[in-house]
């Protein structure tokens, strides 16, 4: 097949796609909850993140926990998210919206959250599902005490609700195993680097 064939059959396979997801994608995400489930929604990961460890400010925890939250509704928003992460994936991918990928939603959550600098928590990017074969690779933002793993930290993953926070252990999240974002650099580069010693022994 021809590369502007391929290219043509893969664009029509994400149209299709993208119609078929859109049937079940739903209206979009209800971003703006009644004020006592937000409040309680944020009282629940203030006190996940301080149960990270005793060094934990408590003023760190509650300032990561409001923007985690907030901060997640406003990226929704600015990528103008109408449906589920994974059809706005397609979009983003055929072109039809500018950004929205796990990706940008880790970057910018990590950046607005570096911004505030805090002394008692660290902040990782993590990756997960590069090694596997039928899912997507996925990052997020992790939170832990400072010093500590991103293993014994907390995910902060507002792409997977599109913008409706998720959060969960790093070790007690189902069908995720969760590596360094730095340790997926690595093994890219050891496979880019195999796959090129092999084309050179043809």
């Amino acid at each position: 097949m021809n590369p502007e064939a391929r290219v043509t059959g893969l664009l029509c396979a994400y149209t299709l796609l993208l119609l078929l997801l859109g049937g079940c994608a739903g209206q979009t995400p209800q971003l703006e909850l009644p004020l006592e489930v937000e409040q309680q929604r944020l009282d629940e990961l203030n006190l996940a993140i301080l149960a990270l460890g005793d060094g934990v400010d408590a003023d760190e925890a509650r300032r990561a926990a409001k923007i985690a939250i907030d901060y997640s509704r406003q990226l929704a928003r600015e990528y103008e998210t109408t449906g589920s992460a994974l059809v706005h994936n397609i979009k983003v991918n055929l072109g039809i919206k500018q950004r929205g990928l796990c990706v940008d939603w880790t970057r910018d959550l990590l950046a607005r959250m570096k911004q505030e600098e805090f002394h008692s928590l660290d902040l990782h990017w993590a990756v997960a599902n590069y090694e596997t074969r039928f899912r997507l690779e996925h990052s997020t933002l992790v939170v832990s005490a400072r010093g500590n793993s991103l293993h014994q930290g907390l995910i902060l993953d507002p792409w997977r609700n599109s913008g409706h926070l998720y959060w969960a252990p790093t070790l007690g999240d189902p069908g995720y195993r969760w590596k360094p974002q730095a340790e997926i650099h690595a093994l890219k580069r050891q496979h880019a680097s195999a796959t090129k010693n092999r084309s050179y022994l043809r």
